[in-house]
């Protein structure tokens, strides 16, 4: 079984908004094989606490605007990795340290990723 077309249209979404703010590192995996529950799993990195805060709540703004329900959010006080569960779509915003201790990339590197496609930086010409 694989990820939905629906899934990617919500990882693009969630990807813009965090690249929106900031947001590093986007990789997202096809997680729908071993998880009976979730489809895909995006992973970001912000370089602070503010920063991780401030991609965690463009994600969640953009996902409601676009009509998709949050079922659970963990993390945010502390901002250090907020998950949001969307469902489908599960968002992990790490701070940098965070992503680096927990190596969630290692534990699913046997899934498929999931193609992002960003807008180009604009140039500061």
């Amino acid at each position: 079984m694989t990820a939905a077309p629906r899934t990617h249209e919500l990882v693009q979404l969630a990807a813009e908004a965090a690249d929106s703010k900031g947001g590093e590192d986007l990789v997202a995996f096809d997680v729908s094989e071993p998880l009976p529950l979730v489809d895909a799993f995006l992973l970001v990195t912000g370089r602070g606490e503010r920063n991780v805060a401030a991609i965690a709540d463009a994600v969640e703004e953009k996902m409601l605007e676009a009509g998709y329900k949050l079922l659970r959010r963990e993390g945010r006080s502390e901002a250090r990795w907020v998950l949001l569960d969307f469902g489908d779509l599960v968002v992990h915003a790490f701070h940098e340290e965070e992503r680096a201790y927990y190596g969630l990339e290692r534990l699913w590197n046997d899934c498929p990723v999931i193609p992002i496609t960003l807008p180009a930086p604009a140039s500061s010409e």
